[in-house]
């Protein structure tokens, strides 16, 4: 069974679908997300500057994504946009099921600086900069990263097995993501930082 941050409708968890390059059945992330499963699967997310940490248990085959949009927020904040809280949910969900700390393995990615306006403290560098502190922190090995740049990625994750895809978009998909992610920045900055899960 998979943990979702969304609710789960008609027994057909949110995010869904049958990716035919994989040839799998695949969920979709999307910012303030986050899945655990042990199930063979694929966890699929777009990124620009936000990041996604995936980390998994090898011996017990169980691994897990996040989608985060913002390094940090206020102390109080139980908001999964926010990266502390993100990691937070991700690490414990897979304690839950069994997952030893010390056998937890961790791939980044994301962190781009696509968006304008933000040259002398990018977003992008700031999260990538957090979840590479955070993980140090928690003494979890950083075994692979594809951290910074310009390019927004699609990232691909099997949670059993730690195999990860990573593909840098065309500069034709990064005007959709860039657009997205001005208008969920411009969400954020009218509505407080309550609830797990936010869409765009």
């Amino acid at each position: 069974m998979t943990v979702a941050s969304p609710a789960v409708r008609n027994n057909i968890e949110a995010g869904s679908y049958f990716d035919p390059v994989l040839q799998t059945e695949a969920i979709k992330l999307l910012p303030a997300d986050y899945r655990v499963t042990e199930r063979p699967i694929a966890l699929v997310t777009l990124l620009g500057s936000c990041v996604a940490a995936c980390l998994y248990d090898p011996m017990l085959q169980v691994g897990g994504m996040n989608h985060f949009m913002l390094p940090g927020g206020e102390a109080e904040s139980v908001s999964s946009r926010y990266g502390a809280h993100a990691m937070e949910l991700l690490i414990n969900d897979l304690l839950k099921r069994g997952a030893r700390r010390a056998r937890l393995q961790a791939k980044v990615f994301g962190g781009g600086n696509v968006l304008s306006g933000f040259y002398s403290d990018p977003i992008g560098t700031r999260n990538a900069c957090f979840v590479l502190e955070y993980l140090a922190a928690e003494r979890i090995p950083v075994i692979a990263q594809d951290l910074g740049d310009i390019h927004p990625r699609k990232v691909c994750f099997f949670p059993q097995t730690g195999r990860t895809l990573v593909k840098r978009l065309p500069s034709a998909r990064n005007d959709v993501i860039v657009d997205a992610e001005r208008a969920y920045y411009g969400r954020l900055a009218r509505e407080p930082a309550a609830g797990s899960v936010e869409l765009f």
